[in-house]
């Protein structure tokens, strides 16, 4: 899956925003108020996924290209070092996770937002 596949596959997801507040080569996606995925648009092609602590372990354990997050929380975020690396099915696996963790996570007036938006 190639990165501008993976940004139009978070975009789809209800609530969800873009922005670039680190610089052009880091975009962030926002469901809500709330990341849910940081990619980075260089040649790294990394992706930072929110993910439940015992997953994480075990993603890193089955994958040498997922590790804990870079510059993020490592009990909570994975990075996936490549994702050209990682089957399509896997990777929408982890967005998917990564946006419902958040979705839980948001105040009640987001919630109640999100299902406006049909979720």
């Amino acid at each position: 899956m190639d990165i501008e596949s993976v940004r139009e596959y978070c975009l789809s997801k209800a609530g969800t925003s873009e922005g670039t507040p680190f610089g052009p080569d880091v975009l962030v996606l926002k469901v809500m108020s709330k990341v849910f995925a940081i990619m980075s648009l260089d040649e790294n092609r990394t992706n930072n996924l929110k993910c439940d602590p015992e997953r994480a372990l075990e993603l890193r354990a089955d994958y040498d290209f997922i590790i804990p997050g870079y510059h993020m929380n490592k009990k909570h975020w994975n990075t996936v070092e490549d994702v050209h690396r990682a089957e399509e099915k896997l990777l929408t696996e982890l967005i998917d996770h990564s946006y419902e963790l958040v979705v839980k996570g948001l105040k009640k007036v987001e919630k109640e937002e999100l299902k406006k938006l049909g979720v």
